[in-house]
């Protein structure tokens, strides 16, 4: 079983990129092929800082390393390190019906916020399912909010087998449900670009401070709040806390014995905690970006023997 993820560098890395994408990553490096890539193409349709987006990359690299990728049992590159993907992109959109891409929640949402309209932005999903086809996958880990571009994907594929002969494999979704949305500070979904993040390694005191902004009602400590379990720092603390220490808190919300300045105080040190053993790792990391970068060169290797081998198929199918 081949199984695909990636994470787009346009920002420090937060915890609703490692309980999102992150961590059901880390589990399946023992069931089978994985393939993890930096989707530095993707970054170009909202980010035009060529300096910032090589950092990005270099941050998100480090990051997914000192929480617990491991290079030998995960092939780990640059997405601009294997170019034949572009080249199947051109290939997927002679296949594409515009209707798709026109249909596709998220340039809509993008661009209805401000971001500037471009081709790129419009086209992304057929690159994404370059992406994902590219490597034969069979499984896609993905968050509810990406599910529809791994249908059009889907449909993408079905389309050019359709055409050409049966050469694609089509992959399916993996969403952990109880994790598929992790809340911001602002109960929206978190995200770099609602700047509602708790970062994974970021400073300890901007943590703090991102966390106790978190917007809480006006109820006294001692009110009861029957709907505990959709308070937001709640929800995050569930992700980082063991599960006894959750379930105590929540009663205790419940029954009017637990306040919101103490709910923050509890996820503060429990996000710490979580994170402690590969904070350390990441700021040893942060000193030898060499070593960072000889395993993002040995994974591109890695993944272009694999892009290759499927180009050569639809080479062949398309009469190229």
């Amino acid at each position: 079983m081949k199984i695909l993820s990636g994470i787009q560098p346009s920002g420090t890395i937060h915890i609703g990129n490692y309980f999102g994408m992150i961590k059901p990553l880390l589990s399946f490096q023992d069931k089978g092929e994985v393939f993890c890539f930096l989707a530095d193409y993707h970054s170009m349709t909202s980010l035009f800082d060529a300096k910032k987006r090589k950092e990005n990359s270099m941050e998100a690299a480090t990051t997914l390393l000192a929480c617990g990728l491991d290079p030998l049992k995960t092939t780990f590159f640059k997405q601009s390190d294997v170019p034949q993907v572009t080249e199947l992109a051109w290939m997927l959109s002679t296949v594409t019906p515009m209707g798709l891409l026109e249909r596709c929640h998220s340039y809509k949402d993008k661009t209805s916020k401000g971001v500037s309209a471009n081709h790129g932005l419009f086209a992304y999903p057929v690159l994404m399912a370059a992406d994902i086809l590219i490597y034969q996958s069979n499984l896609v880990p993905v968050g509810k909010d990406q599910m529809q571009h791994l249908e059009v994907a889907r449909d993408i594929a079905v389309k050019f087998n359709a055409a050409y002969g049966d050469v694609f494999t089509l992959p399916e979704p993996y969403i952990q449900e109880q994790v598929a949305i992790v809340p911001g500070t602002d109960g929206q979904k978190m995200s770099k670009s609602h700047g509602n993040t708790l970062e994974v390694f970021g400073d300890e005191k901007l943590l703090k401070k991102s966390i106790m902004s978190i917007v809480m009602d006006s109820r006294p400590v001692a009110a009861p709040k029957p709907d505990a379990d959709k308070n937001t720092a709640f929800q995050l603390l569930k992700l980082v806390a063991p599960t006894d220490i959750a379930e105590e808190a929540e009663n205790e919300l419940r029954e009017g014995y637990l306040g919101y300045g103490a709910l923050k105080g509890m996820l503060l040190e429990h996000c710490t905690n979580y994170f402690a053993k590969s904070r350390e790792l990441y700021l040893d990391l942060k000193k030898n970006q060499d070593y960072v970068e000889a395993i993002l060169q040995d994974g591109a290797a890695k993944a272009s023997c694999t892009a290759q081998f499927t180009m050569k198929s639809v080479r062949k199918s398309v009469g190229l």
